[in-house]
């Protein structure tokens, strides 16, 4: 859905041309009437958004419109985020000088060709025009968002238990008596497989035998290990089919005999070559189970004997999600912020996204659970596509990512409200619609189900890169956010193409639960090549690379945010660490070889977070007030 980040973005950059600090400078520099002109612009775009996300969702013309107003208003942020940290450094540069002597060296410092630069300025300007006049030939109109007020979710959660589990209950019994009966071979363990299609509920009921007391009782310890379904692409190869099954059990032939294992796939064709017949094949709920869930999710009760008019909805619903629990208990936590409202029943019964075609197993359910969610949620939950599958990611570090790229903005409510209080907030939200999901047996981590990644993956679009795949064809330079997944050597050659995308904000390295490596080695052309090339990046991770030394070209990368350094090899960092004005947090963690810090933090004065735990041989920190 394009429009995940305008209406949210759009009140950041209202705030910014509001900034007294702009309007002095664009007063000296004659381009007042320009930044003027960008506000009167952004604000008649504005009036009509929400007429465009609706009719994004089928017309193809309104989508390309809305993609192109992100790329904009992107590149305007940009524009003024330069200006505003110039302004930092002429503050910690000539601080006794007044305030039009600062003005007057901010620009040429700034703007090292002044004609370019008002080439640029003149460049969005055309284009903010040319989308102010297609919004009026797409028939895009201002018009009030009418929504049923939402009830307070604060006191639900996403944590799944066994009272919320519907019509499973025979084939729980019919797996423990498995996991109990003794089995005898040659193998010390054997495999109980749990097959079906996404969403159907097999990591559902695989928790709730982990944690029945009857098999608590029977086995002396017990272990949660969660393998990908791409662990292995069932290609017909079978000899890399066979190393990747024979990697993955490896480690069970150590266990104690009589030793069970539940996996759970939705890919039955390795299982069925390596001679696996009975796959516990685990099908969609019937259609009293399906409605049972659905009111326990929407109405809190398993039936609607007490909501009779919401009943046909229920039912029609039912029917719309062909029993697919993770889709039905999506749809009912929609239903359940609008309970009663049966006006809004009716129009999640009669969406248009229903009919939508769709890529892989994406569920139209699930798409209506996203097409739901107010704007700056649908931006946040946009960014997590850059997790691959299976990743598990802290509350914490998700917030500090997303305050890093100015996905949190300064709240209207509460005067005590900080940024990083909405950023828990918005995550507990997600959290409660199901979108994230509590780690097993680590219930301060987070991951998402894959059809939720998927569902993230396809709602990215062009703005957010999951690097996977180094033979893309694609032009990168229109992405403004690109994660990689670590492989044990990641040589330049994969990155090389992005020395073009010069607007890229992201650079993350991404870890997964792998079997061979546990630190990957980061080729250092990439930082001395490569990041000099990307100066608009606020978030940098290299975390669990070997790399011992960080280049003095990081210090030019003035918007950075956030910088993941933690488990490297480096004994210290530059000193012109300390031009990064922006940074918010900076991450350190069980470095070390780490001995010494910049001498300037005190120039830092937007650092929220330093963690250096886990830093033995850093003894001292620097002077300063910071």
């Amino acid at each position: 859905m394009a429009e995940i980040v305008l209406s949210a973005f759009l009140s950041v950059l209202f705030e910014k041309l509001a900034s007294a600090t702009l309007k002095s400078i664009a007063s000296y520099k004659g381009i007042d009437a320009e930044m003027k002109k960008w506000h009167r612009l952004l604000n008649q775009i504005q009036g009509v958004l929400a007429d465009a996300s609706q009719k994004e969702i089928t017309n193809q013309s309104v989508k390309r419109w809305l993609n192109d107003l992100q790329h904009l208003a992107y590149d305007i942020d940009d524009v003024l985020d330069d200006l505003a940290t110039e302004a930092m450094h002429r503050e910690f540069t000539h601080k006794s000088e007044p305030i039009t002597s600062k003005v007057r060296k901010l620009i040429p410092l700034c703007c090292i060709n002044y004609s370019r630069t008002l080439d640029k300025l003149d460049d969005i300007t055309a284009k903010l025009q040319d989308l102010v006049e297609e919004k009026t030939s797409l028939g895009l109109s201002v018009k009030e968002e009418t929504r049923p007020k939402d009830i307070n979710r604060r006191l639900q959660t996403s944590m799944v238990h066994a009272s919320r589990i519907v019509g499973r209950q025979a084939e729980k019994e019919a797996l423990v008596q498995k996991l109990l009966r003794y089995e005898g071979g040659e193998q010390n363990f054997s495999i109980i497989p749990i097959v079906g299609m996404g969403g159907v509920g097999k990591t559902t009921l695989a928790r709730l035998l982990y944690n029945e007391q009857e098999v608590k009782d029977h086995f002396e310890l017990k272990a949660w290990v969660c393998v990908s379904d791409e662990f292995n692409s069932c290609n017909d190869v079978w000899s890399e089919s066979c190393w990747d099954w024979e990697t993955l059990v490896g480690p069970f032939h150590a266990c104690a005999h009589g030793s069970k294992i539940i996996m759970t796939t939705r890919k039955d064709k390795l299982l069925k070559l390596l001679g696996y017949s009975n796959l516990n094949q685990l099908q969609s709920l019937s259609h009293d189970d399906a409605l049972s869930l659905v009111a326990l999710y929407a109405l809190g009760v398993n039936n609607f004997e007490s909501h009779l008019s919401l009943k046909p909805h229920g039912v029609a619903i039912v029917k719309k999600c062909d029993g697919l629990p993770l889709a039905l208990i999506a749809i009912g936590r929609l239903l359940s912020t609008k309970r009663y409202a049966e006006e809004y029943w009716k129009k999640v019964v009669d969406s248009e996204i229903w009919s939508l075609p769709v890529e892989g197993e994406i569920v139209p359910a699930l798409i209506l659970s996203y097409h739901d969610l107010p704007v700056h949620l649908k931006q946040l939950f946009a960014y997590c596509s850059l997790f691959p599958k299976d990743y598990v990611f802290d509350k914490e570090q998700l917030v500090q990512l997303w305050m890093a790229e100015g996905f949190l903005h300064r709240p209207t409510t509460p005067s005590h409200s900080t940024k990083e209080y909405m950023g828990h907030e918005y995550f507990d939200e997600l959290l409660s619609r199901s979108f994230f999901q509590h780690a097993p047996n680590n219930k301060s981590l987070f991951v998402m189900h894959d059809l939720i990644n998927d569902l993230a993956t396809s709602v990215a679009g062009e703005f957010f890169l999951r690097w996977e795949n180094d033979t893309r064809k694609e032009p990168l330079e229109k992405y403004r956010h690109m994660s990689f997944v670590c492989e044990e050597y990641v040589a330049y050659k994969k990155f090389e193409a992005f020395k073009r995308a010069k607007s890229l904000r992201t650079f993350i390295a991404m870890r997964v639960m792998v079997v061979k490596q546990c630190c990957f080695y980061l080729s250092n052309k990439i930082l001395v090549d490569l990041l000099p090339e990307l100066p608009l990046l606020r978030v940098l991770c290299l975390n669990d690379s070997q790399i011992g030394e960080v280049r003095e070209s990081i210090g030019t990368l003035r918007h950075l945010r956030y910088l993941n350094l933690s488990y490297t090899r480096i004994t210290q960092l530059p000193e012109n660490v300390s031009n990064l004005y922006n940074l918010e947090t900076l991450i350190l963690f069980s470095c070390h070889s780490l001995a010494k810090l910049p001498n300037n933090f005190s120039k830092l004065t937007n650092l929220l977070h330093l963690d250096i735990r886990d830093t033995p041989d850093l003894d001292q920190l620097p002077m300063g007030n910071w």
